[in-house]
């Protein structure tokens, strides 16, 4: 029979083979857990704390991190840059409204087929000047009149008496305006745009110490309740006649009178007469045509010189 003291050795002997088996099946169980893992990160693996856990044997170079890329030093190629999306809460932009002041109505292009130098719709510039109008008789011989508010037109925008009976508006710099028919002639050095207006019709601009005052000007189409008349100048008859219309409302641009082989249009003289040389048409229907193109027909006036004959016609205000 063996002694004690021979069988406690061996059980210490037993006890470290068995730890020793034991550390050896864990560690190899460890070497294939990191051998198999899905991410075949073999290096590290992390802890709870976020600290990683070197493999022993590993090299210390391979568990430094990647350094990042330095930039490239070439240009980058050119990107679109999108458009901002518009935002759900911010209404859309929309065009302020622009507050406009309504202007003055012209007439369309080519509605004055017939006009001269003063059209229609324009506002020329000049200066009013004054002169004594005395009866309101001027180069148009109209005769005396008891309207005073005439006025004379410059010698380049007279053009041969073309603007006689023309109503003008004229409106000077302080806002003041006033309307006068144009009755006789400005001669040189009357520029053209000026008006030499009657002491009547200045004074409703500004006083007549200012002499001179820089003005605008339009042609009007004025509300009228008379008539066109006409009169047969002094020494007319069937074999010579000057003709003249008196009270039309636009500007006029021709006269003409029947004869047998249809209209024939009468030469405008620069005291505002047309002309009838070997008394063609003289006592027979007259047409007379406006700066818009209007035509009025006046049938059997009688050759009455220096006598004013009124008619039952009249232009369209414009």
């Amino acid at each position: 029979m063996a002694s004690a003291s021979h069988r406690r050795p061996l059980r210490k002997r037993r006890s470290a083979l068995v730890w020793t088996v034991a550390v050896a099946a864990v560690g190899l169980l460890v070497s294939l857990v990191i051998a198999l893992r899905p991410d075949g990160a073999p290096d590290t693996v992390r802890t709870a704390a976020g600290t990683a856990a070197t493999r022993p044997g590993a090299s210390p170079t391979t568990d430094k991190p990647t350094p990042a890329p330095k930039p490239s030093t070439a240009s980058p190629a050119p990107r679109r840059t999108p458009a901002a999306a518009p935002s759900a809460t911010t209404p859309s932009a929309r065009p302020s409204p622009v507050a406009t002041r309504p202007s003055a109505p012209r007439p369309e292009s080519g509605t004055a087929p017939l006009a001269g130098r003063i059209k229609p719709g324009t506002a020329y510039t000049g200066v009013a000047t004054h002169y004594d109008a005395k009866d309101g008789d001027g180069a148009c011989l109209y005769g005396p009149s008891p309207d005073l508010m005439v006025a004379a037109m410059n010698h380049a925008d007279y053009e041969t008496s073309q603007a006689c009976g023309a109503y003008i508006l004229v409106r000077a710099a302080s806002g003041a305006s006033v309307t006068v028919r144009v009755t006789n002639e400005c001669p040189l050095p009357c520029a053209p745009g000026q008006l030499d207006l009657s002491k009547e019709a200045f004074a409703k601009l500004a006083g007549l110490s200012a002499g001179r005052i820089p003005i605008t000007w339009s042609l009007l189409s004025p509300g009228t309740s008379d008539t066109v008349a006409i009169r047969y100048k002094t020494g007319s008859s069937r074999h010579w006649c000057g003709i003249q219309a008196l009270g039309h409302r636009n500007p006029l641009a021709r006269l003409e009178a029947r004869t047998g082989g249809g209209w024939s249009r009468l030469t405008r003289t620069e005291y505002n007469y047309f002309l009838s040389p070997d008394g063609t048409g003289c006592g027979g229907s007259l047409r007379l045509t406006d700066i818009y193109g209007e035509q009025l027909t006046v049938d059997g006036l009688a050759i009455r010189p220096d006598s004013v004959q009124p008619t039952r016609v009249q232009f369209t205000r414009r």
